[in-house]
């Protein structure tokens, strides 16, 4: 006797995480008629944040899901990078297209204007679970059983991990995240601070061997991003929960008197916003098991060097639940989702290579280098996009 797929059309699916891949799987998944919820550990979707970019590929995706337009309008257009050395002296000044390898129809959008366009793309269509998560995954033949902080329980025909580098849906799965987690010898911190410089549209880079700050005016408002990264021979996983000790490795990472890093050190220290993390990607030889799959920096963080993360969770995203859509058995869409995905994966993450010595040189001799080829740079027109931003051309699902 064979199974029947009585609920083919609306199979139930729970979506871990409400950031970036996860409203975007949602959408798509929606669209094709499963049945859609999304739990969130935050009380809302966050806003604000740094500013991230959708190319090459990504923007194919995010055009149908009919989200250009509004993604257009709150393009950040970054004008100018100007490049210091230790004193704060300019090294040089330069178009962001020059360095980017991006393209004319590239975007740079803040990072919480981007959630809150998924949001609103699928809030009236999906159910969202706020201040919630998951502490158990039951697998069993028939669905997958969940059990929630808040003491609930549910079955699912399928569960998606989107949420983020260090997430909770792989680590219940698959147990801790130092087996797949690729640590590339750089930390940072984030947050917001007062705009004292006056920036506009621009940011500030200063460098010296194995580390770097940025102050990031994304319009021209009275507050700026600032930035404080470093190399670090192992990572620092003590001080992933506990922002007293990030602030404290930060500050002493930074005892200097230069240009403005005492100002961006009292700001780090004062900051309600500090975010911190380790530079590093997720590799894994399989992104699912059983009826559970995961999507974005959950499976392939390729890591900010790239600039890739926002575009491979949206691919990713718009494949997984094609893939999904396209198979009436889970295992065959997940099996899908890889064979059609990993090569796009594996050519952006090693991107990294080309790109870790330009932010963040960790020598004298290095920075030397990097200096010398950003005044060359200045002189030439901008590039080509890369290809990696384009390896992959979109299945049609629909």
């Amino acid at each position: 006797m064979t199974e029947t797929h009585h609920h083919l059309p609306n199979r139930s699916v729970l979506v871990s995480g409400a950031s970036i891949a996860g409203p975007a799987i949602a959408y798509w998944l929606h669209r094709y008629g499963f049945d859609v919820t999304v739990v969130e550990k935050a009380s809302a979707v966050r806003g604000g944040g740094y500013p991230i970019d959708i190319r090459g590929t990504a923007l194919e995706v995010v055009r149908r899901m009919g989200l250009l337009p509004r993604l257009q309008q709150a393009h950040v257009a970054t004008r100018r990078l100007t490049f210091l050395d230790a004193d704060g002296g300019t090294v040089a000044a330069l178009r962001p297209e020059v360095l980017a390898m991006g393209a004319d129809g590239d975007l740079e959008v803040r990072r919480g204007d981007l959630t809150e366009v998924l949001y609103d793309a699928v809030r009236d269509s999906v159910a969202f679970m706020f201040d919630d998560s998951i502490t158990a995954l039951d697998d069993r033949s028939d669905g997958i059983e969940v059990t929630f902080r808040s003491g609930a329980r549910r079955t699912f025909d399928l569960v998606i991990g989107a949420d983020g580098l260090h997430s909770n849906t792989r680590r219940l799965l698959l147990g801790p995240e130092e087996r797949f987690h690729h640590y590339l010898g750089r930390c940072f911190a984030g947050f917001t601070m007062p705009n004292h410089l006056g920036l506009a549209h621009e940011a500030v880079l200063w460098n010296t061997p194995g580390r770097a700050a940025v102050l990031y005016g994304v319009g021209s408002g009275e507050h700026v991003h600032g930035f404080l990264a470093f190399t670090r021979s192992d990572p620092p996983f003590d001080a992933f929960r506990d922002p007293d000790a990030q602030r404290e490795l930060v500050a002493a990472t930074f005892p200097d008197d230069r240009w403005e890093i005492p100002r961006l050190v009292g700001a780090m220290r004062a900051a309600e916003d500090l975010f911190f993390d380790v530079v590093s990607q997720i590799r894994m030889t399989s992104w699912s098991l059983g009826r559970v799959a995961l999507v974005g920096d959950a499976a392939y963080a390729p890591s900010f060097l790239t600039g890739q993360g926002t575009s491979l969770a949206l691919v990713g995203a718009y494949v997984l639940a094609g893939e999904l859509a396209a198979h009436a058995d889970h295992t065959q869409g997940f099996a899908g989702y890889e064979r059609v995905l990993r090569p796009f994966v594996t050519v952006n993450q090693n991107l990294v290579h080309e790109h870790e010595t330009g932010v963040l040189p960790a020598t004298e001799q290095a920075i030397r280098e990097r200096n010398a080829t950003l005044r060359t740079l200045s002189t030439l027109p901008a590039d080509r996009p890369h290809a990696a931003y384009t390896a992959l051309t979109l299945p049609d699902y629909d």
